[in-house]
């Protein structure tokens, strides 16, 4: 059954003041006016004229103190803020409020009012005002601080809002819902609401509707901005994987124009340690995603830091994108054998000084140093032990790259196990007879760069016996006859493994002696350079991994910009090291990676890009967004006041109680200036009376 409701008060103090009433009445009983005498001889005839007149006077004055009583003591209501709640229960109960101020990226943009955040910090405030002083409120920022899953009072809050500050994280609805209602429900017995604050762009949406609990309001408050065209460099990446002293490198740059309009002749340049070393401009249709190639060249060996920029006003937090890489003296290799060092593979990386070898046989590999080879290849070895196959397993999971040539007499089971689980084909038996290879995959990355011109008959190489291979899809760098596959290479994890179908000997083919061994080997290891990332983004709360890194009290791991220190969580796992830094790196730029004093590797930072495109939720999106009758979109003009008056405590009355107050109080003037009890006096009456007595 419904419960009826009585009308309440949020000040009931205010209520005393309707002791002022007796003012205006002890005014009208001891009314000290005094009053003119008048002598005439005979009142006989005024006697009926003066009761008219006294009747008439007592009611204007009891009218202009009506009025006056009533404007008093609706004034006095409107101050104690009275409403009639939706039911008795709701009356004096506590609310909690949570309230999110979306301090993306997005919200420094201006519309005519101002900076959006300034107007969703005022409108917070706002919100909170219309709630009595005993309410608690939660203030909830894309940060997803600890310090805000907590309740504060109103002064409280309003000192918190005007600490909020840009953040680089974007967070959807959904995460934000979820945020506020896990405070929410964690209060029992009390009123609670939820407000989100924001522009409203589409990335906020989650892809689908937006769970909420039922009977928790959300009440969604859009701070809209003018439309702004943006054009953003969104990523960049190098060509080659392994980056030499010397080389020419190529940076391809990924620019977006999120405007409905063409960006003309947009200003590029690329800064590497400092020095400018690319320029350009470019021109990009609306919406249109280009890519554009920078070169550079003249690299000495370390650490590098890069910087693309590229001018567009007036939004300016996506014009730079900074990244790093290292230039390495030299590569190492790791060559395991069955005992017997491959003279073939050892002459091939000889022949170039960037390549340092190690070469070490099956029964005597240091597991826990794999991770500081990018590339390990494996030969001669008849069987492989189940250690082995277990950290080569985990070697190319985290990104290693793994080159396998059978061994003479191999025992293709212990392949089986190596090479099944990375999705690569394995040697199934041995194949006799004389064959060739019949095709060279020139499409794969491999033999990029390798020929200038390829010949119409290449002479290929002879094969006497080989391993047919288990067929397991990737991709074929030579072919037999019949589609079998001779070398081939698989995508595994975030590494790759390469198998070939014979040994490198003169038993199985002349594949180790061929002119296409050396340049297809050096192209492996050229591409399996496992560098750290270019880059990271900001917001993303990613795990940064390195190599080994052991942090002690003496040899602590910092990150480092401008005099800025940060100590990360460090974690270590097998092969590698985890840092996590979560919330810490507030603005982009580059980060020295120290132990101590020594400088380990150079991290970049950008901000998340997700903010750069300014396309806002229409009307109809948010209603698919956030379904259902209680949650509601307030409009701009709305005044937050109100609602949040609406919301908090069901139907107030006191702007009624003000109208009803300017009503009576011009009442009181209109019955001053405007009610005559009549135009002639007692004196001109009793004149008139003696002149008809007179002529009678």
């Amino acid at each position: 059954m419904p419960t009826f409701a009585y009308m309440h008060f949020l000040y009931p103090a205010f209520l005393f003041a309707l002791a002022s009433l007796a003012i205006p009445v002890a005014i009208h009983l001891f009314n000290f006016r005094r009053y003119k005498k008048v002598y005439f001889s005979n009142v006989q005839f005024l006697k009926k004229l003066q009761e008219q007149q006294a009747s008439s006077r007592n009611l204007k004055e009891r009218l202009i103190l009506l009025s006056r009583l009533l404007a008093l003591f609706f004034l006095v209501l409107a101050f104690a803020r009275p409403f009639i709640p939706q039911s008795d229960e709701d009356a004096g109960r506590q609310n909690v409020v949570s309230i999110f101020v979306d301090n993306s990226y997005s919200m420094q943009t201006l519309n005519r009012e101002g900076v959006l955040l300034d107007q969703a910090r005022q409108k917070a405030k706002d919100i909170a005002a219309a709630y009595s002083l005993n309410d608690r409120f939660q203030l909830l920022t894309q940060d997803f601080e600890g310090k805000h899953q907590r309740l504060l009072s109103r002064d409280e809050f309003n000192d918190a809002v005007d600490q909020v500050k840009v953040s680089a994280y974007s967070r959807d609805m959904q995460q934000i819902v979820n945020r506020q209602q896990s405070l929410l429900n964690e209060q029992n017995g009390v009123a609670s609401s939820i407000y989100i604050i924001s522009d409203l762009q589409k990335n906020i949406a989650p892809g689908s509707a937006v769970t909420t609990n039922k009977g928790t309001p959300v009440n969604l408050v859009q701070v809209k901005s003018n439309a702004l065209a943006n054009v953003a460099v969104d990523s960049v990446w190098l060509l080659s994987a392994v980056h030499k002293p010397g080389d020419s490198e190529k940076l391809v740059v990924k620019l977006h124009n999120y405007a409905t309009e063409v960006a003309t002749n947009v200003p590029l340049k690329l800064f590497v340690n400092g020095e400018q070393k690319a320029v350009g401009s470019f021109t990009i249709k609306p919406h249109e995603v280009l890519t554009d190639t920078l070169r550079f060249s003249g690299l000495l060996a370390g650490w590098q830091h890069g910087e693309v920029q590229l001018q567009d006003n007036p939004v300016t937090f996506d014009n730079k994108f900074f990244f790093t890489f290292q230039v390495k003296k030299q590569m190492p290799v790791l060559l395991i054998d069955g005992g017997v060092e491959n003279t073939f593979i050892k002459a091939a990386f000889a022949a170039d000084a960037f390549f340092k070898t190690t070469r070490v046989p099956e029964g005597n590999i240091d597991y826990a140093g794999l991770s500081i080879y990018p590339l390990i290849i494996i030969s001669d070895v008849n069987a492989i032990s189940p250690g082995l196959t277990q950290q080569l397993q985990l070697y190319v999971k985290k990104g290693g790259t793994l080159v396998v040539f059978p061994g003479a007499d191999a025992d293709v089971a212990s392949y089986k196990l190596l090479l099944q689980p990375l999705n690569a084909a394995y040697p199934q038996m041995l194949v006799a007879g004389d064959a060739k290879v019949s095709l060279l995959n020139l499409q794969n990355p491999l033999f990029k760069s390798i020929f200038d011109e390829v010949p119409q008959n290449p002479d290929l190489p002879a094969v006497k016996k080989y391993y047919a291979l288990a067929a397991s899809g990737g991709e074929n760098i030579m072919q037999i006859a019949g589609n079998q596959p001779f070398w081939a290479g698989y995508k595994s994890n975030a590494g790759r493994v390469y198998i070939a179908a014979v040994a490198l000997s003169d038993d199985f083919s002349n594949l180790q002696r061929h002119g296409l061994f050396l340049p297809v080997i050096y192209r492996i290891a050229l591409l399996s350079g496992r560098d750290m990332p270019l880059f990271y983004t900001l917001g993303n709360n990613q795990s940064i991994e390195t190599l080994p890194l052991r942090s002690t009290e003496k040899q602590l791991v910092s990150i480092e910009k401008s005099g800025k220190k940060i100590i990360p969580d460090v974690r270590q796992q097998e092969g590698s090291t985890l840092l996590y830094l979560p919330g810490q790196v507030l603005e982009p730029g580059v980060y020295e990676l120290k132990r101590q004093d020594s400088i380990v590797a150079l991290l970049a930072f950008n901000d998340n890009r997700t903010e750069s495109d300014l396309s806002y939720l229409s009307a109809g999106d948010i209603d698919k967004l956030l379904p259902g009758k209680d949650n509601r979109v307030i409009a701009e003009q709305t005044p937050l006041t109100s609602v949040a008056n609406d919301v908090n405590n069901g139907m107030h009355l006191w702007k009624l109680c003000i109208i009803l107050t300017l009503i009576f109080l011009a009442a009181e003037i209109v019955l001053i200036r405007y009610f005559k009890i009549g135009k002639r006096s007692v004196q001109q009456e009793a004149s008139t009376q003696t002149t008809q007595l007179k002529q009678r």
